[in-house]
């Protein structure tokens, strides 16, 4: 059997995990199976490393960023390689470019085109352990890339796909996907299965347990997931195309996002085309939009609102002030202190009455909903960001504790 197993920066941030890590992927490879391994870079690195290029240069290009965050996995593989080999076990670690990881030249948030497996198979074929740095590649230039921030979920699901893995293995500092955050809603609940379609809206609503881009990658190449613990040797939660209590469970999920913020374009032109105006200024500064409200405003003008997240703010607000006259509004307010609370499940579409529920959990607890948008499985509010935690504690207990 062939895994692909990934480790997160906490599941690796020090020797003694580093030994806890390898003592599962040593447990795996003497079972007799083939495995690769993908790693992050050391607890707090990345950050590490983006305070230290501050200190020489608050812009540096995105080009030199790359090469640097990129040492960070490095790191994690030559010391996990160094453990398993005292261990007695034969191991080598490949950089993205050396195992054939070619990407876009989109510098710090680059796309994978294609991976070459060449290299992996022929290591494979020696018997070897293979650890993969992820969230890196290379592109046409020779350059290195980076995929983003949690891009290595990403390079696991992408090595599973490419090499046809029996099993892509997640591994975290939390047991499996829950049905809220378990640090902070004490009644939360592990999942034993959820589908591709609820896990990526979970994912895109604030849920940090696994990258969005790295589970559309998982459905599109049918790559079953199992996100699970490095620290609790315990089942975790199989991501998949179907799961079997897609229609016994109302609702699978509640997800937080408190790094979002609304921007209002205020007095627009009440004309045809000015929503696409609008957009479109945001959508040329390469800015994604969600949530948007439009109201009648006065004066034959509207207020537009929509979210965006926070550290999209100024650049949006520069693209709209850059075409203010071709668009035609008056001015535009920001309001960071706001919350994204999605309530998720493939149940909702054979149900009755999720949205009447979710409201009057809000409502119970006298919190105020700003903004509001569905879909077949997601209903997600915006509320003032001090209420985030007390709204997702609420709409839990009113689903999974009454």
């Amino acid at each position: 059997m062939l895994i692909v197993q990934k480790f997160g920066g906490s599941s690796v941030a020090n020797a003694d995990r580093i030994r806890n890590v390898a003592g599962i992927i040593a447990e795996n490879y003497l079972y007799g199976h083939e495995v690769v391994v993908v790693l992050s870079a050391q607890g707090d690195t990345t950050d590490e490393l983006l305070e230290k290029a501050a200190e020489l240069n608050p812009s540096p290009s995105k080009r030199e960023l790359d090469m640097l965050l990129t040492t960070g996995e490095q790191q994690s593989i030559a010391l996990m390689a160094m453990c398993l080999e005292a261990m007695g076990l034969p191991v080598v670690s490949l950089t993205g470019w050396q195992v054939g990881i070619r990407t876009n030249s989109e510098y710090n948030s680059a796309r994978i085109r294609r991976v070459n497996t060449e290299r992996l198979r022929r290591e494979l074929d020696k018997k070897r352990i293979v650890l993969v740095a992820g969230f890196q590649g290379v592109n046409n230039f020779e350059d290195y890339t980076t995929l983003g921030r949690g891009g290595s979920d990403t390079t696991a699901v992408a090595l599973a796909a490419a090499l046809h893995a029996d099993r892509c293995q997640i591994y975290t500092d939390v047991e499996g996907v829950y049905t809220a955050d378990p640090r902070k809603v004490p009644g939360a609940r592990k999942l034993d299965e959820i589908t591709y379609d609820e896990m990526l809206e979970l994912a895109s609503m604030g849920a940090q347990v696994l990258m969005n881009r790295s589970v559309q990658l998982a459905k599109r190449y049918g790559v079953e997931l199992e996100v699970l613990s490095s620290l609790v040797r315990a089942p975790g939660t199989k991501v998949k195309e179907v799961s079997h209590n897609m229609e016994e469970m109302k609702i699978t999920g509640i997800a937080k996002d408190t790094s979002a913020a609304r921007v209002t374009v205020m007095q627009v032109a009440d004309r045809p085309g000015s929503a696409f105006r609008v957009l479109n200024a945001v959508a040329r500064a390469g800015i994604n939009v969600d949530m948007i409200i439009q109201a009648n405003g006065r004066d034959e003008t509207n207020d537009m609102s929509f979210v965006v997240a926070e550290q999209d703010v100024e650049a949006a607000c520069a693209a709209l002030k850059q075409r203010q006259a071709a668009i035609g509004f008056q001015d535009i307010s920001v309001d960071k202190d706001i919350a994204k609370i999605s309530v998720v499940g493939a149940g909702m579409m054979s149900s009755v009455g999720i949205a009447s529920l979710v409201f009057e959990a809000l409502n119970d607890e006298h919190i105020n909903i700003q903004m509001i948008n569905t879909s077949e499985i997601k209903i997600s509010c915006v509320i003032d960001a001090a209420s985030a935690d007390r709204a997702v504690a609420a709409i839990h207990r009113k689903f999974f504790e009454n």
